[in-house]
């Protein structure tokens, strides 16, 4: 009797020695949850560090405002991130699925909270009695509503946010659309979970089509097969209920439970576990990333963020775009002067107001009417203008070009955009 309780002592303490990694995986699982709940509450230049303001059509991101007219800095961006999900799917695999992804750690909750409440979890399925299904959908609807409110909050600033909902002044289409997010989250988690990994969920195709041979893989290796004692204790764990045995599934999550449950039962027999995350098969490890592939992958994508940077740095604070107004030719004054008439439109892109006045460059003989006085345009702001521009028969032989400058009162230049008059079209 003596010996078998040293014998099982001896045991928990090798269980105990055996390295997991389900706690650092939790972490941050968790750590992901919070930035991406925080985020609108943290302020930035007078804003949310990241909303998309629909009703101007405004990006404001890290202090910073981009509005949608700059369609070279979005579709930058566009491409940056795309290159970026490339990279990580390449590098990474689906340990994304089983790590980061939202939709994993909601169901984790899920069956974290389904467990306390004594449901039986199994392979992402839930054997409950009826008082504990209906605990279990009070937590899935206020789950939901917390989805629903958290993009939401990407989109209308937390800070305006409970204020309109208390007063009743929540914009319709705000509350429509946290409605929908809930109503979806809460079908999700009340009748999908696992189901939707492993069956509905595009990234897990995107992954098996783009799988690279240095790509972090969680397997169990053949040449391992013999130590393999049949205990189960990897299937068990499964959230996804695979044999990961069976080799490259695409169910797998890539979440590392099975790891954990192979290296205690092994840790038992004094051995390290048969499951392991690699870069590739071939036990090169991070070497293995080294490939093609990668290498042009994050060339470009470095080569997208540069240029992305440099076009943020260098544009201008006041956007500047110049028509020639439609309604309105050019005509000839009674006193000889050429007239050309001009839409002028004008987008504050920063977090503050900023006053300024047009000023056409190109001459000393041009003249400008209709707004050389001070102007002010709010943070993110956008306007027209109309202006004239009178200058004589003789210099327009041909088009002339002419700089039109936004400066502020101390003389600063905000912006500047290029236009050309031309003379009347004259009749045969």
């Amino acid at each position: 009797m003596m010996d078998d309780t040293k014998a099982d002592s001896s045991h928990q303490g090798d269980v105990k020695r055996a390295t997991l990694i389900g706690p650092k995986r939790a972490l941050f699982q968790w750590l992901c949850s919070l930035l991406i709940v925080m985020v609108p509450f943290i302020p930035a230049g007078g804003d949310s560090l990241l909303r998309l303001d629909f009703g101007t059509l405004t990006l404001h991101a890290f202090g910073h405002m981009f509005p949608i007219t700059d369609l070279s800095l979005f579709l930058l961006l566009t491409i940056a991130l795309v290159l970026l999900f490339l990279l990580v799917t390449l590098a990474f695999g689906r340990a994304w699925c089983g790590w980061a992804c939202p939709q994993t750690t909601l169901v984790d909750l899920i069956e974290w909270s389904a467990r306390k409440i004594g449901v039986t979890v199994r392979a992402g399925t839930l054997k409950a009695s009826r008082g504990q299904t209906f605990l279990l959908h009070l937590i899935y609807l206020a789950l939901a509503l917390l989805v629903g409110a958290n993009l939401t909050w990407y989109f209308v600033a937390p800070y305006d946010f409970f204020p309109a909902l208390l007063a009743g002044e929540l914009h319709w289409v705000a509350v429509t659309f946290l409605l929908i997010v809930a109503a979806t989250t809460y079908f999700n988690l009340a009748f999908l979970r696992r189901l939707f990994c492993k069956e509905f969920c595009p990234y897990g195709r995107f992954q098996t089509v783009l799988v690279d041979p240095g790509t972090l893989t969680l397997h169990y290796h053949p040449d391992e097969a013999p130590r393999c004692i049949k205990c189960g204790a990897c299937v068990r764990s499964c959230p996804t209920g695979i044999d990961i045995r069976r080799g490259y599934q695409i169910e797998c999550i890539n979440c590392g439970r099975c790891l954990d449950a192979c290296r205690q039962v092994m840790a038992r027999r004094q051995q390290a576990g048969i499951i392991r995350y690699t870069f590739g098969l071939d036990g090169k490890g991070v070497a293995a990333l080294v490939n093609v592939r990668m290498v042009l992958v994050a060339m470009a994508l470095f080569g997208v963020c540069a240029g992305l940077v440099f076009a943020t740095v260098q544009r201008s604070d006041l956007s500047i775009k110049a028509g020639r107004n439609p309604s309105l030719l050019p005509r000839i004054l009674e006193t000889g002067q050429v007239v050309n008439f001009y839409s002028v439109y004008l987008t504050n892109r920063t977090n503050q107001a900023l006053e300024f006045e047009l000023v056409a460059t190109g001459g000393d003989d041009i003249i400008m009417t209709g707004s050389a006085n001070m102007r002010v345009l709010e943070p993110g702001e956008r306007k027209r203008f109309d202006v004239a521009l009178e200058t004589g028969h003789d210099t327009l032989a041909e088009s002339r070009p002419v700089t039109l400058e936004a400066r502020g009162s101390q003389g600063e230049r905000y912006g500047t955009t290029t236009i050309f008059l031309t003379r009347p079209l004259e009749r045969e």
